[in-house]
């Protein structure tokens, strides 16, 4: 468990957000800076065939075992979400008593089990934190510490006795970059995890199935005292086309397998504007409709203008990863079973999003995502317990026995 803490707090202060804007891949030269900190790692822990590809920054590696058995692999993220990671300073609490901790007195930051209530869960346990002005990293640093625990672990199960255990670490996943340049040629295991879900015992083998549409309107700006008849109103257009979708189908007033259109952005004038829409449905045919409805909806609008005003560009971002994972039911039905052999309950339900996992199964490797023990990603309440890690560190150990024993 000291290594494992140590290799966490180690990644975590090394600032790996990834950066939207950027056009090449890695976005960020932190994730660089980690990569070939982990490859390090990876060949002094005695692994095989480790590189770090240039071509699309993942670091891999194999644990080599029995060729006639059946070979898994785990994958994590490097980087850290669109939040402040620089200069984090991590904070220890060991024994948590339940109480609200001061996360910075300066500031009067204090992460509280009046807002966060699942903090109560952890009393006694080891509880990482921010100082309150950064993210921390768990997501998805504690998947790679978790990891390289496992491994140390797994070497000591004789190599007969199960298959190669191979590992990846790739970049730019909280934009939804990273996995598009993964190749899989790289990567030979008949299934694979992801580790980057939350809270332990969380697992997920449905995502969302995504698109973006990106709208642009052309209006027509004219004096107002002179408007009349000729003035085209960009921001109107803009308002018509989003008055004409369900309101209620929004993220705010859906839940479980329910979709969704938001509006994520619009910003413009009356003579242009533009509307950025992401759409999201676990269900193919309900996916395809609601694109359908906004394509719908822009065509009948065009009609009523001089010439089309309004253009888009719609693109598909991800699938459900279920679709593929149901051919090989391995993949799911091992996880459940470590799970269940370790005492954990198993928390399964459809992710409202998407993970590397989704477009790594379409490329042909069923991934699955399993739980790292993290809470309140993304923000500066993020937490997680060193208790919690190493659950998730037997997870993945348990994983490789049961692939092993059901040759």
């Amino acid at each position: 468990m000291s290594q494992l803490l140590e290799d966490f707090l180690s990644y975590v202060k090394i600032n790996t957000r990834s950066d939207e804007t950027a056009t090449k891949i890695p976005t960020t030269p932190g994730q660089v800076e980690l990569a070939l900190q982990l490859k390090k790692q990876l060949e002094e822990l005695g692994l095989d065939q480790v590189n770090y590809f240039v071509k699309n920054s993942f670091v891999i590696g194999v644990l080599k075992g029995n060729p006639a058995k059946t070979s898994i692999g785990f994958i994590a993220h490097v980087d850290t979400a669109d939040f402040n990671a620089e200069n984090i300073q991590p904070k220890v609490w060991s024994n948590y008593t339940g109480q609200g901790i001061v996360l910075n007195e300066e500031k009067k930051i204090v992460l509280s089990p009046s807002q966060f209530p699942n903090l109560k869960e952890y009393v006694g346990q080891t509880l990482i934190t921010t100082d309150g002005t950064t993210l921390l990293g768990a997501d998805d640093k504690a998947g790679i510490a978790e990891i390289m625990a496992a491994l140390r672990l797994i070497k000591e199960i004789p190599e007969a006795k199960r298959g190669d255990v191979w590992v990846a670490f790739g970049p730019d996943e909280e934009i939804g970059r990273g996995a598009d340049y993964f190749e899989v040629a790289d990567f030979p295991v008949a299934f694979a995890y992801t580790v980057d879900s939350g809270r332990v015992g969380h697992f997920e083998y449905e995502t969302f199935n995504a698109a973006k549409m990106e709208i642009k309107i052309e209006g027509t700006s004219v004096h107002p005292g002179t408007a009349y008849g000729q003035l085209v109103n960009a921001i109107k257009i803009g308002e018509e086309i989003d008055s004409q979708l369900p309101q209620k189908e929004v993220p705010e007033q859906t839940k479980d397998s329910e979709g969704f259109y938001l509006l994520n952005k619009f910003s413009g004038d009356i003579s242009k504007a533009e509307l950025d829409y992401i759409i999201r449905d676990f269900d193919q045919e309900k996916f395809r409709a609601r694109k359908e409805m906004l394509k719908t909806i822009i065509a009948r609008l065009n009609e009523t203008f001089d010439y089309p005003r309004i253009t888009y560009r719609l693109f598909d971002q991800y699938y459900n990863m279920k679709e593929i994972i149901k051919k090989e039911p391995r993949a799911v039905d091992y996880a459940i079973l470590a799970m269940k052999r370790l005492g954990i309950k198993p928390v399964i339900s459809p992710f409202r999003g998407g993970t590397d996992g989704s477009k790594i199964s379409y490329k042909g490797i069923a991934t699955p995502n399993l739980f790292t023990g993290g809470e309140n990603f993304h923000g500066p309440y993020e937490f997680i317990t060193l208790e919690a890690m190493e659950k998730a560190t037997q997870t993945i150990v348990e994983i490789v026995k049961i692939t092993a024993e059901n040759e």
